[in-house]
């Protein structure tokens, strides 16, 4: 059994579960090389969600951030905190929202809309 606080997942904030490339499968003959494409290559993860919410009318971004604040609402303060963080790097009002949100305690509320 694993011990409550060990991480088995990666990245995580304790280097644990860290990627081994020597384990990797060889590349792939296929009329070219293919291999492992390595997602972390492209490091632009805001702009689409930024998009996204910049689509949604006022009331789906409310919806949106009491939501993300209800999930992550039991987690520490850091990960709060970090994800505020990669939420206003989407958008500005995306990471103030949800920072509103769980002040005032919107991890404790019934969800009333679901979008």
């Amino acid at each position: 059994m694993l011990a409550a606080m060990q991480r088995t997942y990666e990245p995580n904030s304790k280097g644990a579960w860290q990627q081994q490339p020597d384990f990797s499968e060889p590349p792939l003959a296929t009329g070219g090389a293919a291999g492992h494409w390595d997602h972390r290559a492209d490091d632009d993860y805001h702009t689409q969600p930024g998009n996204l919410f910049r689509l949604m009318t006022p009331e789906q971004q409310r919806l949106l951030c009491e939501n993300t604040a209800r999930s992550v609402g039991g987690a520490s303060k850091e990960i709060q905190q970090r994800h505020i963080a990669h939420c206003t790097r989407a958008d500005p009002a995306y990471g103030a929202g949800v920072a509103a949100a769980l002040e005032r305690g919107a991890s404790e509320k019934t969800p009333d809309a679901v979008i």
